[in-house]
């Protein structure tokens, strides 16, 4: 039976596109672009939303368990903190605050959360890397372990986190990847970078079904759950939690607040005591196992497959786009123009059109993060407009080469 329980969870923010497509001038330098292809104002308006419900709720309620010796870690995409910056220092000042806790292990993430794992390996070694001294830079802690983007993990992603010195990688724990396996030990692929598997459904419990009332564990209180993580047999069990679980995803109404406050007691009570990913790869790098991971790309979206971010036509030609917009934009040899198509790459931009075509559950999570202005213009306009984005973007780098 598990002692030890790793928790984990990450805040991001997309940078959503301007919809419709606004064209962009001939000749126009990197800002003019840059302002034809994001939706600042819509930006700031979802980030203050969240913000309200979820950001200063929850941080303030982390803090508060942190200080009562709860042992977390958390991701900041610098999507995510990029906003927080622009659009509300106080909240920023909150999340450097919360990174600096003893009782936090602060955790590497894809920087704009980007699909660039799928699209160049060698530049998201570097990118990875980068991100781990900015992290450094602005919140005050190095990380030592990484996570990627959706919890993206395979053979030469792993090889990739490993040849940039990381300790450690959270992956998800899914059965097709697992096989015979349990997700409640350490692993390693032959290599230094040891691997913690998420528990995906124990996580589950709490970011998806938590206020499902037609679910059998409804409602899910605290000594139940405690009970739940304490039986399941393994060396430690890893939650792992979208960050606005708490007050977006799950009002505060559900009892979301009220069950994670109470679930420190609880734990402590049935003797599970809360670490951190580096404390579970100290304990257990020793009694690790290896693990041979897929080729094809798992994930804790969806079913953990790929086909999640690239499973419709709508999805699948967008994602042909991002890639060419990246690979004209290296050429042209502007790290301005490179950024900008980084950004152009984020996961978000697949998420957000899970739904086309499809029906169940999750399209309806797809379409609930679709930005409501959106859909005026109708699913296929959506669909026109966002691929639009991206043809236009590529066009406008014609003069820089």
């Amino acid at each position: 039976m598990a002692e030890h329980l790793v928790i984990y969870t990450v805040l991001h923010q997309p940078r959503r596109l301007k919809l419709p497509a606004e064209p962009i001038p001939a000749g126009a330098d990197a800002a003019q672009i840059e302002r034809c292809l994001f939706d600042e104002a819509m930006n700031e308006y979802y980030f203050h939303k969240v913000a309200t419900w979820c950001y200063y709720p929850a941080t303030e309620m982390f803090l508060q368990l942190a200080d009562q010796g709860l042992a977390f870690s958390i991701g900041f995409s610098l999507s995510a903190l990029r906003q927080a910056r622009m659009w509300d220092p106080a909240l920023y000042s909150l999340f450097r605050k919360l990174a600096a806790h003893p009782n936090v292990e602060l955790v590497n993430v894809e920087p704009y959360h980007s699909f660039l794992p799928l699209i160049d390996l060698p530049a998201f070694a570097e990118r990875m890397a980068w991100s781990r001294g900015n992290l450094e830079e602005l919140l005050g802690k190095r990380p030592e372990v990484t996570d990627t983007t959706e919890m993206l993990m395979s053979d030469p992603i792993y090889h990739a986190l490993n040849s940039v010195g990381f300790t450690g990688a959270l992956m998800d724990g899914r059965p097709w990847v697992m096989e015979w396996r349990e997700p409640t030990h350490l692993y390693h692929q032959g290599k230094e970078l040891m691997l913690l598997p998420r528990h995906y459904e124990l996580s589950d419990d709490v970011g998806y079904r938590f206020s499902n009332k037609g679910w059998w564990g409804y409602p899910l209180m605290a000594d139940a759950y405690s009970h739940w993580v304490r039986e399941t047999w393994g060396d430690f069990v890893l939650l792992a939690w979208d960050y606005e679980t708490f007050g977006e995803h799950h009002s505060k109404d559900t009892g979301i607040f009220d069950f994670m406050r109470k679930l420190p007691e609880e734990l402590t009570r049935r003797g599970v005591k809360t670490i951190s990913p580096s404390d579970a790869i100290a304990r257990f790098r020793g009694s690790s196992h290896e693990l041979p991971l897929p080729a094809f790309p798992s994930t804790w979206a969806g079913e953990g497959g790929i086909e999640f971010f690239l499973g419709n036509p709508a999805q699948q030609a967008v994602f042909q786009l991002m890639t060419q917009a990246y690979h004209k934009a290296l050429l042209t040899k502007d790290r301005r123009i490179i950024d900008l198509a980084l950004w152009l790459t984020q996961s978000d931009n697949l998420h957000l059109i899970q739904w086309f075509g499809r029906s169940g559950s999750q399209a309806e999570v797809s379409a609930y993060f679709t930005p409501r202005e959106w859909w005026n213009l109708g699913p296929s306009g959506i669909i026109w407009e966002m691929q639009q984005v991206y043809k236009n973007f590529i066009r406008a780098l014609g003069p820089y080469l």
